[in-house]
């Protein structure tokens, strides 16, 4: 096997893997995940700072 058959084969796995990445994002069933974790960063923290945090 030569080098241009495995730079094929990596650019099927890799258009395989790039597709298989859009359907996963703009599946409808993930809308709400989707939009719960955008809201995250602008959710008020119910708790206090602890000491313990690592942050």
């Amino acid at each position: 096997m030569d080098f241009g058959l495995w730079q094929g084969i990596y650019t099927v796995v890799a258009l395989v893997a790039f597709l298989y990445i859009i359907v996963w994002v703009f599946n409808p069933k993930r809308t709400k995940q989707f939009d719960e974790a955008a809201r995250l960063p602008l959710e008020d923290d119910s708790r206090p700072p602890s000491g313990d945090d690592p942050r």
